[in-house]
């Protein structure tokens, strides 16, 4: 949902509405806020904000500024860190493995590989970075040092679902402890739609350890695109814990050589 600015030039009032699709304002040229007549017609300023939490906007920002001092030779990500709290991370049931679609992406895409064949490999080629044959894939599980590195430089994998038992069997070992076993697809599916939410995917995952890391931007990205996209993150890791927000003690925000900041 977004939030609705409008400013009545003739007066001094600040009007808040709330809305999600406002296709016209319909307000007449003589009305002004305190109930008098204008003489011309009134003059209405628009203005669409981000709802993005104002704590989570000003420790992006001091992120940033923090990055600034010290120059890189690379552009830096942005880095969301969330600290759980009484949770038995020793019991399954109770371990964050999400993957979230950013409203803002990533500030570069994702990187998508696909297991396919036929009409589905011919189809799907404009939309991925790396398209794996089924006859590569017995080649690949005899050279385990070449598909690990695979492994890690591909961000998520497809496959056409009638591979999914070889690729599970052949790749499965070092695809599953990375959480990087693929989505499987019918072999008929138009996957540039799964390609497009794919490229602006970010990973969570919780493992063990009471603490989340999930990358949420790059420092080029406007800072309330940045905190938008942590916003997003933290209330799908809500949803996902017992206790909610009470479930967390701690998020901080960081680029990667920078320092934390803490949100709340």
């Amino acid at each position: 949902m977004n939030h609705l600015f409008f400013r009545f030039l003739s007066d001094r009032n600040m009007f808040l509405l709330t809305n999600t699709f406002i296709n016209k304002l319909l307000i007449p040229e003589n009305y002004i806020p305190d109930g008098g007549v204008a003489s011309t017609p009134t003059t209405v300023q628009i203005h669409w904000c981000s709802m993005a939490d104002s704590k989570t906007a000003e420790a992006v920002q001091k992120a940033l500024d923090d990055s600034k001092k010290k120059e890189r030779k690379f552009t830096q990500s942005v880095d969301l860190v969330i600290n759980l709290k009484n949770v038995d991370m020793n019991d399954a049931k109770n371990r964050i493995e999400e993957e979230v679609v950013l409203p803002n992406g990533r500030g570069s895409d994702a990187k998508i590989a696909i297991f396919a064949s036929g009409e589905l490999a011919l189809k799907s080629k404009p939309h991925v970075d790396l398209l794996i044959k089924p006859e590569e894939i017995e080649e690949l599980a005899k050279d385990k040092k070449k598909f690990k590195k695979m492994a890690d430089e591909y961000d998520f994998f497809i496959a056409e679902a009638p591979l999914m038992p070889t690729i599970g069997k052949s790749l499965g070992i070092i695809l599953g402890p990375r959480g990087k076993m693929p989505k499987p697809v019918p072999p008929t599916i138009d996957v540039s739609s799964i390609a497009k939410n794919l490229r602006k995917t970010v990973r969570v995952r919780s493992k063990a350890s009471t603490s989340i890391h999930a990358m949420v931007g790059q420092e080029k990205m406007p800072t309330d695109q940045i905190a938008d996209n942590i916003d997003t993150v933290i209330k799908r890791i809500e949803a996902k814990l017992e206790r909610g927000r009470m479930n967390i003690g701690s998020v901080y925000v960081k680029t990667s050589m920078g320092p934390s900041v803490r949100i709340w």
